[in-house]
């Protein structure tokens, strides 16, 4: 026998250490190579770290909501190369067992939970999954298990059946949350920012019809050709790169009475999970990209993000940020600057509106398409000048866009 000393892998520059969520394997268990050990988290991911060999889980070194620090050894693992497999409970195997029969994958991570939780393969196969053909995320059996344990009680009417002008009683009752990891960091990023940032919001009327007919014209071939749906959020984020690159003091920070000038555009995209929290996967040099390599490099953080898919590194180092309000149903908003960065700017709902169109020939009425931009900045270094000027530039930009641009 030999021992391996499993160490919390680096996932990027600033990232230093990490939350040891919930350990997927007991002492003394077999552990496969490539199977799923332990659940870590980052401020922003949950992740999962696999065993790189065979062995047996020997020692954990670190408990449930205890920080280890990137290179430290977590785990000791026995290992030797003609290993004895021990069996496995039937308990465990149950699931596994009808899977094979029923071809429908479930994780280790989330057999490990059913288990846990005493969820037979029945009541698990009744789960909707929202993965990939269907399959079961993390995120869909403990959305299952939330519902499933905090039922939602309807109040009691008494009399219910007697005439209207008799009292009836009532029940009223509440149901206490805690909330999630998650949301207590988002709540705390929240209150830093609005205490840190002068925030000032101004807002922009933008005509993106050019961009709504080219996007009908071209959506039908471009999905065939790339198996990619043409989005509108990779023309929003062209126009903001160019007004960035128009307006460079809005890709700053500030460090102290310091301003801290960025080289790089990296656009954060503010993006709803299923479960209501907020992620913000970032698009590292989006300034490189022409509008083709926009729509891959978003469609594919965007789904990653949604399935909890994404590495610690990819919601790291943003230097300016963009929310889709829109997708709500909202026409305008007030959004909360992304810390350390000075601006973000929230894109509302497309609307079809009565407008006057002024043509050489004199001004028309027709229908267009409307849409409002919210952009909230930082007072302390970004005056209104810059700041609405920056909502105008991106504006025009959109206004702009030929819709003959061929993909």
């Amino acid at each position: 026998m030999s021992e391996y000393n499993l160490t919390l892998p680096a996932m990027g520059e600033s990232i230093a250490e990490a939350t040891i969520i919930r350990w997927l394997k007991e002492e003394g268990d077999f552990i496969k190579k490539e199977e799923l050990l332990v659940e870590i988290a980052t401020d922003k991911v949950d992740s999962e770290i696999s065993s790189p060999v065979n062995g047996i889980l020997k020692k954990k070194l670190f408990f449930p909501n205890e920080i280890a620090k990137v290179g430290s050894s977590i785990a000791i693992l026995e290992t030797e190369e003609k290993l004895k497999i021990f069996p496995i409970e039937e308990k465990n195997i149950s699931i596994e067992k009808k899977e094979e029969n029923n071809k429908r994958f479930y994780s280790p991570l989330v057999r490990n939970i059913a288990n846990i939780e005493g969820i037979n393969y029945y009541e698990l196969d009744s789960i909707e999954g929202t993965g990939e053909r269907g399959r079961v995320t993390k995120k869909d059996i403990l959305k299952y298990i939330h519902i499933k344990k905090n039922k939602i009680v309807i109040p009691k009417y008494d009399n219910i059946f007697l005439s209207c002008n008799k009292n009836k009683n009532k029940k009223n009752e509440e149901v206490v949350e805690k909330m999630d990891r998650i949301r207590k960091l988002t709540a705390e990023h929240m209150m830093i920012s609005k205490n840190i940032s002068a925030h000032v919001t101004s807002f922009v009327e933008a005509d993106v019809t050019n961009i709504i007919k080219w996007r009908e014209k071209m959506k039908d071939s471009f999905q065939k050709k790339t198996g990619e749906k043409l989005t509108l959020m990779s023309v929003f984020v062209e126009c903001v790169v160019k007004a960035i690159k128009d307006l460079p003091m809005i890709n700053i920070s500030v460090n102290g009475t310091n301003i801290i000038k960025k080289k790089n555009i990296h656009i954060g995209l503010a993006t709803a999970l299923p479960n209501g929290n907020l992620i913000v996967p970032v698009i590292k040099h989006a300034d490189s990209y022409n509008l083709v390599g926009l729509i891959k490099i978003i469609n594919d953080l965007i789904k990653r993000a949604k399935s909890n898919k994404l590495k610690p590194e990819e919601t790291q180092g943003g230097t300016y940020t963009i929310s889709n309000i829109g997708s709500f149903g909202n026409l305008f908003g007030t959004p909360i600057i992304h810390q350390p960065q000075v601006a973000i700017m929230a894109i509302g709902l497309i609307q079809k509106k009565l407008s006057i169109i002024e043509t050489q020939n004199g001004d028309l009425i027709g229908i267009r398409h409307k849409i409002y931009l919210s952009h909230s900045y930082d007072h302390r270094v970004i005056d209104g000048v810059l700041g609405g000027g920056f909502a105008k530039k991106v504006a025009l930009y959109l206004e702009e866009f030929n819709c003959y641009t061929k993909i």
